[in-house]
């Protein structure tokens, strides 16, 4: 399979369906654009972190720039017709456009962060997408950050779950608790209990929902090894162990993973057993603030069309 177009590659497919001189409506660029760059179903599949389909963050991205070069303009919220700009973009670079092409546009109006760079030194003016790594400009504005945050989150997950194992057996069944605690499972008035390490009988935490205890989940949090696997008669002895408190349902925590066979049990058990491998566990703490701390925020604005609404762009 062929790699999905740039970002930058989608402008001059984008030129050629606005070349009608019609208005069309931001969110019906991306199809007809997609199928004139042949982009495969399986491509369009592929979604952001952020669930937003890849190929029509790109197509967004396109439109951005064109209109940043006055290529293209806004008559009314969120639709786009092509300008005499654009016809003459379109006439003048029929294989493609880039960034840097625009840039030579009279008015184009330079993101911020490359104007800020540019005030600096010239050393520090971000290189054109013609000549920065292709797997980088082949990104939009939005993949680059979520995919940048994507692999932060990564690092930080196997950095965490590392810490996890290397504590003991009581401060990882602590975590555990913190974690569901800061998810809001105890409920109103309700309380989470460690069981005592010596005789807890296979269940080290109860998490009562309410105040008199009517909607109870049984915890266990055991360590493993990173890469091995927890296997099915594990949790058929945490089964086991729901079975003889009376209970209905629990939760099994583990820093490793679940077996196929372990998992394929739980699913076919009459008591509600749910399964909380490594990686969602550690995904579940960094969502919840559970043993990290938030180091910096990002805000990403977007134009508001409502206000905007009515006046001439």
């Amino acid at each position: 399979m062929t790699s999905m177009p740039t970002w930058e590659e989608f402008m001059v497919p984008a030129l050629r369906l606005l070349a009608d001189g019609d208005i069309h409506r931001g969110n019906t660029v991306a199809a007809p654009v997609a199928d004139a760059l042949a982009i495969t179903p399986e491509q369009r599949e592929k979604l952001l972190p952020s669930g937003q389909p890849r190929f029509a963050n790109r197509a967004n991205w396109a439109l951005s720039y064109l209109y940043r070069a006055g290529a293209v303009e806004r008559p009314t919220r969120a639709h786009y017709r092509i300008t005499d700009v654009g016809r003459q973009l379109l006439a003048s670079h029929p294989a493609g456009l880039t960034e840097h092409d625009l840039r030579a546009v009279p008015g184009y109006v330079i993101p911020s962060n490359h104007r800020n760079a540019a005030s600096t030194s010239p050393a520090s003016v971000p290189e054109s997408s013609s000549t920065i790594p292709a797997e980088t400009a082949a990104l939009s504005p939005t993949e680059q950050i979520e995919e940048g945050i994507e692999r932060i989150h990564e690092e930080l997950a196997s950095e965490l779950l590392g810490r996890l194992h290397d504590q003991d057996p009581a401060f990882f069944e602590d975590a555990v608790l913190s974690l569901l605690e800061a998810m809001g499972y105890p409920g109103t008035d309700g309380r989470i209990t460690r069981t005592q390490l010596s005789r807890d009988g296979g269940i080290d935490g109860i998490v009562d929902q309410d105040a008199l205890g009517l909607s109870r989940v049984y915890v266990q949090a055991k360590r493993y090894d990173l890469d091995a696997a927890v296997g099915r008669p594990t949790v058929q002895a945490f089964a086991g162990a729901l079975q003889g408190n009376g209970a209905n349902q629990g939760v099994f925590f583990t820093t490793s993973r679940f077996s196929t066979d372990a998992r394929d049990f739980a699913e076919k058990l009459p008591t509600r057993v749910v399964l909380i491998d490594g990686t969602r566990l550690a995904s579940l703490m960094i969502r919840y603030h559970v043993g990290v701390q938030v180091k910096k925020t990002y805000e990403i604005g977007e134009i508001d069309e409502d206000f905007f609404a009515g006046t001439e762009l």
